[in-house]
């Protein structure tokens, strides 16, 4: 490094590294901090996350809790477009700290091969639901047929491995058939709601059908015939355990604690609603019409903040033991009533579904990191306003608008996928890829460069009715084509135009 030419020659190479990185996606809106996130900020901070995973940072404890299980297969997300190869060998190496009966170590140090087996409900689902995503992005079949040794002895097919996680998740239930909360579930503060191993989650029952209704495009694809029915057939029961018990009466509930009493209820004086059910029961398909637009009304009537969703409301003020951390946080913030973007996100993908494309993009707006910042000011803001942070303060606290742990947090690979996939509509599966944007309606033209499968999708979106979703007419290389469903391979070149028309 002591000679010029050397040093420019590498720089030359870490140049072009980024400029391919970056050349995956590229679009182009009426609103540029849209533009500039999708574009560069939301694709750099996911590559961050994807190597760094939660192992270091400003915030979190290093060498102390190791790689989550959970984070790993949620960091794909955004690698997967650029480098699948690279998420190939992370799913391998990840399926290696999954146990014979499907369940897994809930994190994991990656230079001792040692982890921690903390029964948090949810960690388990992550395979599938990583294994999909991949599937779905690259086509690449051959991954299922990879053997890979489980932690403790023996070893299995990939797929199997898929198989034996939702079994076990099935089978670990009460006898209402709804998840044991255990430990806890995505949110790792409700870690003594189940200690007993009598206590439920809601969320952790909508997610179990979300992971198993992802599955059975590629059960059919496989023909097979006996999970599929085994697991429809699982999906109905949950769903329609979920709709019997979980009902509030304007949202469904969080969970049951051991001994029975409920959590997120307007019977309670704290706590009374959580976002994850209401975001959830939508995201999974579990919730009727009627039933999801109470639920969805109901969080942007009272949980809508500044900068984002809050995450439950009212925040806990008095410490409930038989609930955990989330009473202990400072309220406002953390878990306990802050705006938890990774909830807010999802809260955003489950309007969208819901038909609200314009008040779901009020809210993805107002979590942008630069207009979340503008708001209230950077010496108020202090993190970085150009990546997301796990959360924002709410208004339950004096320093309303303040962000926290940024950068390593699931936030932005969900932000960039909700963005790419759902905003601008280009969603993907194993047939294909879907064309199905949900954009404000004063959006009149957006073009979106979009590498799919060796091939390059050029689109543009044309709006000339001020319509917010809705394809009326999709054309493939000028020629009109029934439905909003391609197939790369069927068209001969690198290059695919597509022009989609809204109305």
């Amino acid at each position: 490094y002591k000679d010029s030419s050397f040093v420019n020659k590498k720089l030359r190479e870490v140049k072009t590294y980024w400029d391919r990185y970056l050349g995956h996606v590229n679009a182009s809106t009426p609103d540029e901090s849209f533009n500039a996130m999708i574009n560069v900020w939301n694709q750099y901070q996911t590559a961050v996350t994807f190597d760094m995973a939660r192992n270091a940072g400003y915030y979190h404890g290093g060498l102390l809790f190791g790689t989550g299980l959970r984070d790993q297969f949620q960091d794909i997300l955004g690698m997967v477009i650029p480098e699948g190869g690279r998420v190939r060998h992370r799913i391998l190496n990840a399926l290696q700290y999954q146990f014979q009966d499907g369940s897994t170590l809930h994190n994991f140090f990656k230079l001792t091969g040692h982890g921690e087996r903390t029964h948090h409900s949810d960690t388990p689902l992550w395979i599938p639901f990583g294994m999909i995503e991949y599937l779905n992005e690259t086509g690449d079949f051959s991954i299922l047929d990879e053997k890979i040794r489980f932690y403790d002895g023996d070893e299995a097919t990939a797929y199997d491995h898929m198989v034996r996680a939702l079994d076990f998740a099935i089978s670990d239930t009460t006898e209402r058939k709804l998840p044991k909360i255990r430990k806890g579930d995505w949110n790792d503060t409700l870690d003594h709601i189940g200690p007993k191993g009598k206590g439920e989650t809601i969320w952790g029952a909508m997610f179990l059908c979300y992971v198993l209704d992802k599955t059975f495009e590629l059960l059919n694809h496989r023909s097979d015939v006996d999970v599929e029915e085994r697991w429809s057939n699982a999906y109905r029961e949950i769903a329609n355990t979920i709709n019997s018990v979980a009902w509030d009466g304007q949202w469904y509930v969080r969970a049951f604690r051991d001994n029975g009493n409920v959590v997120g209820s307007d019977s309670k004086e704290q706590g009374k609603l959580f976002l994850n059910t209401q975001s959830w029961s939508v995201i999974s398909g579990i919730a009727p019409d009627d039933r999801a637009n109470s639920a969805i009304s109901q969080c942007y009537e009272n949980l809508e903040n500044k900068t984002g969703m809050q995450i439950c409301w009212p925040a806990y003020r008095k410490v409930e033991d038989d609930m955990g951390l989330i009473s202990r946080c400072v309220p406002g913030k953390k878990e306990n009533g802050a705006v938890f973007n990774h909830a807010s996100a999802w809260f955003v993908l489950a309007s969208i579904m819901n038909g609200k494309a314009e008040d779901a993009y009020r809210i993805y707006s107002k979590m942008i990191p630069f207009n979340s910042s503008r708001k209230v000011g950077l010496d108020r803001y202090d993190t970085e306003p150009y990546v997301y942070s796990e959360y924002v303060t709410s208004h339950e606290h004096e320093t309303e608008g303040q962000a926290s742990h940024s950068w390593l947090t699931g936030s932005s690979v969900w932000m960039y996928r909700i963005g790419l996939d759902w905003i601008l509509g280009l969603r993907t599966s194993l047939k294909g890829i879907t064309v199905d944007p949900h954009i404000p309606s004063h959006w009149n033209d957006v073009k979106v460069t979009r590498k799919f499968r060796g091939k390059i999708l050029n689109v543009t979106i044309t709006n000339p009715g001020g319509a917010n979703q809705g394809v009326q007419q999709l054309l493939v290389n000028g020629q009109k084509i029934n439905g909003s469903w391609i197939n790369p391979g069927d068209y001969e070149g690198e290059i695919i135009d597509v022009k989609a028309i809204l109305g």
